[in-house]
């Protein structure tokens, strides 16, 4: 139980990686404030499920709500330990020549103006408590730099850059600030029967297709005290693929 009376902020945390992110920290102790945009439904049988979980309605591009969001979850649960910064929606693909400016500033948006906004919201709590974790969703496409991703590949290299910033910012308050960079997880969409999800976990060092479960467990280590010493770290969970880049 290594997030024992630990307190958590899950920003898209109703499904996909972020329903996996809230269960793994569940499973260690944590008790999880579960923030959802539309998935109402989802967000409240997930907090039932868990049973030491709360949904929270949040649009996180909006900081108004996002700090009464926060005084929410403090004021109920006495306190905010820590923040897995995940939501993301919108049109992620494309190419420098077809894509919008408004998809640029939907990604950024989610990418930067999102981790301001949990992060100015939770830092009056986090230093009150004498420190906190804030742990950014981010991609091993930062590695790859693929075609057909500039939106997606703008947002989150905001996101890298500021965790980084960050990191060295909130330091001296005890705050540590991590990224955890997925590969293609395996979650409530992904069919691991299926031939392209075979094949896939065939062509990395680990010969399998990884569940989005593990991207929960490199949440739940930057969130304990095991990692304690250190912040402004990228951690691949990529069963080796950057690994075979040499990045």
């Amino acid at each position: 139980m290594l997030l024992d009376g630990k307190v958590v902020l899950v920003t898209g945390g109703a499904r996909g990686i972020g329903a996996c992110i809230s269960r793994t920290l569940a499973r260690h102790g944590a008790t999880v404030a579960i923030n959802y945009t539309t998935s109402a439904q989802r967000a409240e049988a997930l907090a039932g499920e868990l049973g030491n979980a709360a949904p929270y309605c949040a649009d996180v591009r909006n900081a108004t709500e996002v700090t009464n969001m926060v005084s929410a979850v403090v004021g109920y649960f006495g306190r905010l330990d820590g923040i897995v910064n995940n939501a993301i929606a919108g049109s992620q693909p494309g190419t420098v020549a077809d894509s919008t400016v408004d998809d640029y500033v939907n990604m950024f948006d989610f990418g930067c103006r999102a981790v301001l906004n949990t992060v100015r919201a939770a830092l009056p709590h986090m230093k009150a408590q004498g420190g906190g974790r804030i742990v950014n969703i981010v991609t091993e496409l930062w590695n790859m730099a693929p075609a057909g991703w500039a939106p997606y590949m703008a947002g989150k290299g905001a996101m890298v850059g500021i965790s980084r910033s960050m990191a060295c910012e909130l330091g001296p308050f005890g705050i540590t600030v991590n990224m955890v960079a997925p590969g293609w997880m395996a979650d409530e969409k992904v069919d691991t029967a299926s031939e392209g999800s075979i094949k896939f976990g065939q062509s990395l060092p680990l010969r399998r297709h990884g569940s989005a479960d593990e991207i929960g467990n490199a949440c739940v280590f930057f969130m304990s005290d095991l990692a304690s010493y250190v912040t402004g770290a990228y951690l691949p969970v990529t069963g080796g693929r950057i690994t075979q880049m040499g990045a």
